[in-house]
Formats: C-alpha cells, sequence, structure tokens
C-alpha cells in the first residue's frame, strides 16, 4: 500500500497500444495495472505519450484529468490529478481529445514530409530538432544561409503529394522491441512510432515560415491552412 492507501504493483507487461492499431480511435475501455499516488499504469489504452517531438494526447482516464503522459520503455505511465480514486484493477474508460489528435496527425505527416524532401533533395542535412503541438510543426537543419530558398520547390512537390492522396502504411519493423515505420510506396519508408494519417489528402492546404534559431541553424515551421 502507498502512503494515499491505495495498492500499488509495477506492471507485469507493457500497455498495449491501441493508437498504433487505429490512430483514429478515440476511447477504449481498460485495466488499471498499477497505481502509485498520482501515477497509474494501464493494460491497454488510446492515449498518446510523448515521444519523438509529438505532443502528447489530452483526455481523461476514468473521468480524470491525464495531466501528463510519459513513456519508458514499453510502458506508458499517465499522471493524474492527486484526488483521484482509481484503485488497482478497476475497469475505467480512456478519451482523447479527437481535435488535436487529427491537427497533431495531419501536422506530424506534413512535418514529416517536410524532413524527408529535404533529406532528399538537399543532401540528406542533419535534423538538430523536432516540435509538433496543436498549432504548428517544426523541424530543425544544421543549415548554412537561408533555407527559404527551398520553399517553392516545398511548396510546389506538397501540394503533389497531398493532391494524389497517397496511402500512408503504418507497421512494425521490429515487434519485439516496438519499431514501427511509415511508408509511401515509391517515396520512401521512415523509422517513426507515432500517430499517423491514412493518406496524404487529410493534410490539406499547408504554409511554410522560415526562422533563424542561431548561426547554422535554420528552422522550418508548418501551418495547417485552416
Amino acid at each position: 500500500m502507498n502512503k494515499t492507501g491505495k495498492s500499488a504493483i509495477k506492471p507485469r507487461m507493457a500497455v498495449e497500444k491501441l493508437f498504433w492499431k487505429d490512430p483514429y480511435l478515440t476511447h477504449c475501455t481498460a485495466k488499471v495495472m498499477s497505481v502509485e499516488n498520482d501515477m497509474i499504469t494501464l493494460s491497454h489504452t488510446v492515449a498518446y505519450a510523448f515521444e519523438g517531438g509529438q505532443q502528447s494526447d489530452i483526455g481523461t482516464i476514468g473521468g480524470f484529468e491525464i495531466l501528463q503522459a510519459r513513456r519508458d520503455g514499453f510502458e506508458i505511465f499517465y499522471t493524474i490529478p492527486e484526488n483521484h480514486t482509481l484503485c488497482l484493477g478497476d475497469s475505467v474508460e480512456i478519451c482523447i481529445d479527437w481535435e488535436k489528435r487529427y491537427r497533431v496527425m495531419k501536422l506530424h505527416f506534413a512535418a514529416e514530409l517536410v524532413l524527408e524532401l529535404v533529406y532528399q533533395n538537399y543532401g540528406h542535412p542533419e535534423k538538430i530538432g523536432a516540435n509538433i503541438t496543436y498549432d504548428k510543426a517544426r523541424v530543425d537543419f544544421a543549415w548554412e544561409g537561408n533555407i527559404s530558398s527551398t520553399f517553392n520547390f516545398l511548396d510546389a512537390k506538397l501540394a503533389e503529394m497531398i493532391a494524389s492522396d497517397y496511402k500512408i502504411i503504418c507497421d512494425f519493423d521490429d515487434v519485439e522491441n516496438e519499431h514501427r515505420f511509415w511508408q509511401i510506396e515509391g517515396f520512401a519508408q521512415v523509422p517513426c512510432g507515432g500517430t499517423h494519417i491514412k493518406s496524404t489528402k487529410e493534410i490539406g492546404g499547408l504554409t511554410l515560415k522560415r526562422v533563424n534559431p542561431g548561426k547554422g541553424k535554420e528552422r522550418i515551421e508548418i501551418y495547417l491552412a485552416d
């Protein structure tokens, strides 16, 4: 028992990540596998935890707000309010904010396309940062000069790929170690553990913006054309 009187055990197995099986799933029912004060683990989940620059989902577990979602190895630890009433073995409903999830998925894949187009056409410069939120995505490169010189090319290629409605394939290349990838046939296969849309057309229109974070660094910010 912990100091709050709630049972606490270490989970015997990692959470089943339903957001990979179906990133369009917005809720599920799961069992509470461990409770330690305000931190819990689950048998399975639809709530994505921050990784690779992609922002965590927001939502609720058993009606309690998800304050933080942290991945550690194969497990996801969720922080909920301290005054929660969840106990080991409880059956709970996990719900996520679909509007945020879908915007993040579209921005995430837009950033993946920008990154891959830059890699393929501009000498594979070093990526030095990335972040995807509800408002925008960004990709940072080690780059001398002004990266906006690429924008005419990138704008045209992105518009072409979105209009072509390419199917996006997502799967494991190593199930045991949870290594995943996305693929567009004839374009690229890229390691990535995020959540992805089904086709490029879902992205809609995009706007690119150049930011200079410092000497030898260039940033491309990506916005959905709402």
